[in-house]
Formats: structure tokens, C-alpha cells, sequence
């Protein structure tokens, strides 16, 4: 099986394990320029070319002018009109000197909490019934990783989230996708990689908790499997 067959096989899996898309959905996509991004794009307006569900899909690149992050809209533009998808690109910032109602908060909890808001607003104006993340199963599991070891909770982002308090539900269709099969995929497609020069991007434990992952892989192969498993278990995947 090829690496294209096993994400497709994985993806589709997962729209149906977790009744991700319904009849007549409006999905709008958060196309960040990354290659989960781009991978999830191009698969959902692959698969809203099939008969059943219907659906419609558009896609979000939220640019923080703040935040010296380039990427190459003209690529991205190029990209959505391959796919046949509207693409809305929304220049917006976040103010790291306003003082909080609250504990301080990072720089990242700030732009990543600007650009959600962004999306969310941008879906509403659209009537849009869902918005489509790229987080893969990695993610799933780095996240889980994170919250047991920093906030004493075995919980990760589900794969299905309807918010109480809008018209919205947030889904995670890659949520069985492997990154390492992403990165052979962006590749084998040549996806522009996009610059990363965020000042902020080595201020988190994200990337500690992914080398942790690492050496438990190194100690047990089966160690993924096991963690998903324990994360189905929970019961947590999909909350409505």
C-alpha cells in the first residue's frame, strides 16, 4: 500500500468512526500552510466530490502581522484554486503588552487564542456548520502527553467537538493519520514548506514532550498504539 492509499484509507476511516461530516455540511477549513494543513485540505475537497454526504469547503489563513511567520499566500492561493476551494485570507494581531484579566498569559496562548477567534468569526459570517483542524494522531497523543504530565488529566483534543455555545463543531479528520506518512506524502506532492521564524515557537514543552514520545518509542514500537488505545478508552474523542 502506498503512503497516499494508507493516509486516504486512514482519513476515511475516521469521517466514518466518527460521523465527522453530515449531509449538506459547510466546512471551513484553518489552512495554516503547513503540510497537515494542506494534506487535510486537499483530502476533504477530494472527498466532497463523492456523492454522499454532500458537502461544500472553503479554507482560512489567518496572518499575524505581529508575529514574523511568513508564508507564501500566492502558493496557497495557487493551492485552494487546484483543489477548487475559496480561500479568505485575514490579516489580524495580538497585543502581548496588554495586561491580562487573569495569570499572564504567553505570547503563544495569545496569537494561537487570536487566530481561533478569527476562524470562529470567519465560519459564522460564512454559515459554515463545522471547521476542519489538521492535527494528526501524533498531535492526539503529543496533547494527551502534555496535559497527564502538566495538568494531571488524561484528556486530548477530540476528534469531535461540538461548541456549547455556537453553531459549530470542530473535527479532526487526519485524527488517525500518522505524521511521519504527512511528511512522506508533502513530499512526494513537492507542498511549499513555508518559512518559520516565530520568535516564540521554542518557548513551549511541546517540543520536550515530543522527544519523551520518542524514547518511549524507542522503548516499546507498540508504545503509539497503546496510548491511542488508552485514549479511546477515555471516551473522550468525540464530546458533545
Amino acid at each position: 500500500m502506498s503512503t497516499e492509499e494508507r493516509l486516504w484509507k486512514a482519513f476515511n476511516r475516521a469521517l466514518g468512526q466518527y460521523s465527522l461530516i453530515s449531509e449538506d455540511d459547510h466546512i471551513l477549513v484553518g489552512l495554516s500552510g503547513g503540510k497537515d494543513s494542506l494534506c487535510l485540505l486537499e483530502f476533504l475537497a477530494r472527498r466532497s466530490h463523492i456523492l454522499k454526504p454532500h458537502f461544500t469547503v472553503e479554507a482560512a489563513h489567518i496572518r499575524m502581522e505581529n508575529i514574523q511567520y511568513e508564508t507564501d499566500t500566492a502558493f496557497l492561493q495557487r493551492f485552494c484554486d487546484k483543489q477548487g476551494v475559496t480561500l479568505h485570507v485575514i490579516t489580524t494581531r495580538f497585543d502581548e503588552n496588554k495586561p491580562q484579566t487573569t495569570k499572564e498569559k504567553p505570547p503563544c496562548f495569545l496569537c494561537s487564542w487570536q487566530r481561533r477567534k478569527q476562524l470562529f468569526n470567519l465560519a459564522q459570517q460564512l454559515n459554515c456548520t463545522k471547521i476542519a483542524l489538521g492535527h494528526h494522531q501524533d498531535d492526539l497523543i503529543h496533547t494527551a502527553l502534555m496535559n497527564l504530565t502538566f495538568q494531571g488529566h488524561f484528556t486530548t483534543m477530540p476528534a469531535k467537538l461540538k461548541m456549547r455555545k455556537m453553531p459549530l463543531t470542530i473535527i479532526r479528520p487526519l485524527c488517525l493519520c500518522q505524521e511521519a506518512d504527512i511528511s512522506i506524502y508533502a513530499e512526494e506532492q513537492a507542498y511549499e514548506k513555508q518559512v518559520k521564524r516565530c520568535p516564540y515557537e521554542h518557548l513551549t514543552n511541546r517540543t520536550t514532550i515530543t522527544e519523551l514520545y520518542h524514547l518511549m518509542e524507542r522503548m516499546n514500537p507498540e508504545a503509539r498504539f497503546s496510548l491511542w488505545h488508552a485514549l479511546v478508552d477515555t471516551g473522550k474523542l468525540v464530546e458533545y
